[in-house]
């Protein structure tokens, strides 16, 4: 039997974009154990953009050395996009080191950042307090109800 609908529902939808397969992997895995996350994971980073516009996530954890496309380039891209520049992105990389991370109250370049290695319990950490709930995307709106004949403004 399948997991409950409102577990799945409940869950985070994270977005790691980083070069280092063996990394993801194990990130993946371990987000997932914890049964809060379901994990997408882009390895090359200029398939990074169609990733996020089918997975919609919640929040990015992006590196930003990377072959072929650097994760700033990544997100400019995300940036420039109507709906994908409302999803967090933490920077998720080895590019800083924790002392220089610290030094700037945990954000480099105006985004939150972990410098890698960064355990588990520090991932989740950062996952959860720069996640935002999504806004409801759905095309129905209260305004767009008819009025009642006898409403007044």
């Amino acid at each position: 039997m399948g997991k409950p609908k409102e577990d799945y529902m409940d869950k985070k939808r994270i977005l790691v974009i980083d070069d280092e397969a063996g990394f993801t992997r194990m990130l993946q895995l371990n987000l997932e154990q914890t049964n809060r996350y379901e994990v997408c994971v882009v390895n090359w980073p200029e398939d990074a953009f169609r990733a996020a516009c089918k997975f919609k996530p919640d929040l990015v954890l992006l590196d930003i050395l990377m072959p072929e496309m650097v994760g700033g380039d990544v997100l400019a891209a995300f940036e420039a996009d109507p709906v994908l520049k409302e999803t967090p992105v933490v920077f998720l990389t080895a590019a800083v080191q924790k002392h220089q991370v610290e030094e700037h109250a945990g954000f480099i370049c105006d985004h939150p950042c972990l410098a890698k290695p960064a355990s588990l319990e520090q991932i989740v950490a950062c996952i959860e307090s720069n996640w935002v709930k999504r806004r409801d995307t759905s095309p129905f709106r209260l305004n767009m109800l008819p009025r009642d004949p006898g409403y007044e403004k």
